[in-house]
């Protein structure tokens, strides 16, 4: 999701060197860096599985216009670091958050950022990658103009900061309560800051940015005694945006309201490091006191890196991997990507601000769960959920149920949430794709959660009449483009979903709920233009929109951040269906083989962020064609995947900063190369089948939450060795091109007998394929 236009080169190094020892564990093996240059958007700090707190460095704040490339906060090519902020996205197509900034400063305090080219302007610093030390839980980098060491550690809903500062040197510590990611003039609606008697400082801050009216709150202590603080309101003592007041001095007062507030607080000269602590709430300032404890009660940085390793050692032992260096560091760090989000939004205590801005209690039905926001939906439904079902326990999956079925119900539109975070609705993208997430559980049978309320949650989003067309889907069969944008690719989604919550029904006893959507399941068919063989905008008339060009992406028209060649294939409940309408197998391959091997010489995308990592027409770096090499086994071609699958693994992803070709969205793009790496992918999650594709592992083991292990084993495989010859289920013959999801969780052992050569009869009978809604013939 937004991404720019690039191709990484090819390099063929992650799947074929030969496997070296495997000297590193999985948590030396994660590089955080991976992702933090190009189109990753990924962060480096500190932060624990799922952590409320991300704790990271921001490189710049630029204004909105200009703040895609630093939607994490951090660029690995910045010169310069403005102080440590301790809330991220991992992968976002879109910037927010970089709450609470705070930076060590020595000397005299300059109360502007100052800009990156002028050293010495502001508070900013140099600083050199040579310094810096980026591992799950911890990060640490010398600021080069002032000679501090920072280092930063992360709890479940803490940070802790490590200031050493020079001896000699005047010790402060600045807090910029301005300063945000997707910046611009107005962003901060409300802020306060105070300290209190015993030197605790706390405050809020309220935001209208990609969500609306978003609260934070804070809690800070210091293992140092205070000398002494300034707080400044910036609109008031220097001129600042047209609000210039000259003359006030600053304000020592113990608390301060406004704008635009920054703290500056004293230690003098420090005979050892200062360690900071700092704890965020959804509630209240107390909720952010009583916060502080919840991880390390005291100030031992050490100490609770340590927990941190452990954790991210516990999460990561969830799969074992044999891989060349290379690409064992990559998936590695991808399995690192995937368990940052949906993170913890509550306090200890279990109660948060839910999307009514009210508090709740962590209850539903009167079960308790801990509730979880940050849903990038639209891009996490496809495989980031399914392999946190299958690398967590069922009660991440669980809790991540109730929060969305808490957010319906505490909505004010009740429907579920479509591109959440901080417990607050964006509007981003199309779709109501908690649907499957929720179904993808059930039928897997993580059920901790009330069945019929989640089932009335997926009914209300999908017949809720104003949402994106959806009352004249309901009608019509399809969105009309005359009347709602992007509705070609709202009716083949809508469909999906829908098909999705069919599913639920029919296995809850519910029939005529299931035929309902089951009904509706079929409506991909009402905007496929079979002439042309592509899906196409249809009007509330029943013309298809002209003119007609399947190349063509522009934000507001027929297709969701893609176009014709990309949505054609999105039908993944009925991709038997879709091989019917191109006219049968042979003409599917060719039209797949004309999608990859397009020659886009002539076709200029400069114009749209979010198309990048192209292979022709296939764009890797953005979410609609994440399924679309698999779909030569719906066409009794997996050879022919397993050939695309070797093409796109070799030049999207790399062991650098540079490594991911598109924005890792909250996991997606790792969760992607997670599953495809083992050598299958959930098409269709909900479906309980997984289409095998070709691994890029020597061995792997799933360490299954359920106890059971289920291991992955490539035999023969090479450069030289990329293709599929014969495929064993605990030792038995498998001929079909895909796997149930019963059979991973059963525990065994999948072999794969790799050759140089395709095995052209291997799982080719229309029996042997993935099921379809649609019969093969």
């Amino acid at each position: 999701m937004r991404l720019r236009l690039a191709l990484l080169a090819s390099l063929s190094i992650l799947a074929a060197t030969p496997t070296l020892a495997q000297t590193s564990s999985a948590y030396e093996a994660v590089d955080p860096f991976i992702g933090t240059g190009g189109d990753g958007h990924t962060f480096p700090g500190a932060v624990v599985p799922f952590g409320m707190v991300q704790l990271s460095p921001d490189t710049d704040i630029l204004p909105f216009r200009q703040s895609y490339a630093r939607a994490a906060g951090y660029r690995f090519g910045d010169p310069t670091i403005l102080g440590f902020s301790h809330t991220h996205f991992s992968g976002a197509g879109h910037s927010d958050l970089g709450d609470i900034l705070l930076t060590p400063v020595v000397g005299e305090a300059k109360l502007e950022p100052g800009e990156a080219d002028k050293p010495g302007s502001g508070y900013r610093s140099r600083y050199s990658h040579d310094s810096e030390v980026a591992q799950p839980g911890y990060y640490a980098v010398t600021l080069s103009d002032s000679q501090v060491r920072a280092e930063l550690t992360a709890g479940l809903r803490t940070g802790l900061h490590r200031y050493a500062f020079p001896k000699g040197q005047r010790a402060q510590v600045l807090i910029d309560l301005r300063s945000s990611i997707y910046n611009y003039p107005g962003k901060v609606l409300w802020s306060r800051l105070r300290v209190a008697p015993d030197g605790t400082i706390t405050g809020y801050r309220e935001t209208r940015g990609w969500a609306p009216g978003r609260k934070l709150f804070f809690a800070i202590r210091f293992d140092k005694p205070l000398v002494g603080q300034a707080f400044h309101n910036r609109e008031t003592d220097v001129p600042y945006k047209g609000f210039a007041q000259p003359g006030r001095t600053p304000n020592d007062r113990a608390q301060i309201q406004g704008r635009a507030l920054v703290g500056v607080f004293d230690f003098g000269q420090l005979d050892g490091p200062l360690t900071v602590k700092v704890a965020l709430s959804s509630v209240s300032e107390d909720g952010a006191i009583a916060n502080l404890a919840s991880d390390e009660p005291g100030f031992d940085f050490d100490a609770q890196r340590a927990r941190a390793k452990a954790a991210w050692e516990k999460a990561l032992a969830a799969v074992d991997i044999e891989a060349p260096a290379p690409m064992r560091k990559t998936l590695y760090t991808a399995l690192y990507h995937t368990l940052l989000a949906p993170s913890v939004f509550a306090d200890a205590d279990g109660r948060y601000r839910g999307p009514d801005d009210q508090v709740h209690e962590g209850k539903l039905d009167g079960r308790p769960f801990t509730f979880h926001s940050t849903f990038s939906l639209w891009d996490t439904f496809r495989a980031e959920h399914p392999l946190l079902t299958l690398v967590q326990p069922a009660d991440y999956t669980n809790d991540v149920v109730n929060s969305l079925i808490a957010s319906q119900r505490q909505s004010p539109y009740q429907i579920l949430p479509v591109w959440q975070f901080h417990g607050q609705e964006t509007w981003t993208m199309i779709g109501y794709h908690a649907v499957p997430v929720i179904a993808d559980a059930w039928m897997k049978g993580i059920r901790g959660y009330d069945g019929k309320a989640a089932l009335d949650a997926m009914v209300k989003s999908a017949t809720y009449a104003p949402y994106g067309g959806l009352g004249d889907y309901m009608k019509l069969g399809y969105v009309p483009i005359d009347k709602e944008p992007e509705a070609a690719s709202k009716t083949v989604e809508y469909a999906y979903d829908d098909w999705t919550i069919a599913r639920m029904a029919r296995d809850m006893g519910q029939a005529d709920t299931a035929a309902t959507f089951e009904k509706r399941a079929a409506y991909w068919r009402n905007s496929f233009d079979t002439k042309t063989g592509f899906l196409r905008a249809r009007k509330s008339d029943g013309t298809y929109r002209e003119p007609f060009n399947p190349t063509a992406i522009n934000y507001g028209s027929d297709y969701t951040e893609g176009n014709a060649w990309q949505y054609s294939w999105f039908a993944p409940q009925d991709l038997g269906g879709v091989v019917k309408t191109l006219g049968g197998d042979a003409a599917t391959v060719k039209k797949l083989d004309a999608m990859f091997d397009f020659d886009n010489s002539k076709v200029d995308y400069s114009h749209a962020e979010d198309i990048a990592g192209l292979i022709g027409q296939y764009i890797h770096g953005n979410e609609p064609s994440h399924h679309v090499a698999y779909m030569y086994n719906y066409a009794g071609a997996p050879w022919r995947t397993q050939a695309r699958l070797t093409q796109i693994v070799n030049s999207q992803y790399k062991p650098t900063p540079e490594g991911l070709s598109g924005n890792d969205d909250l996991g997606q793009m790792s969760a992607w190369l997670m599953f495809t790496s083992l050598g299958f992918y959930p098409v269709t999650p909900a479906s309980n089948e997984y289409a095998i594709g070709r691994p890029f592992v020597d061995k792997a083991a799933l360490n299954l939450p359920n106890g059971k292990r289920f291991t992955v084993r490539a035999v023969g495989m090479s450069d030289a060795a990329p293709y599929v010859a014969k495929v064993t289920l605990n030792g038995q013959t498998l001929t079909r091109a895909f796997l149930k999801h019963e059979e991973i969780v059963a525990g065994g052992e999948l072999v794969f007998t790799m050759s140089a050569t395709p095995n052209k009869t291997w799982a080719t009978r229309a029996a042997d394929r993935p099921t379809s809604m649609t019969a093969y013939r």
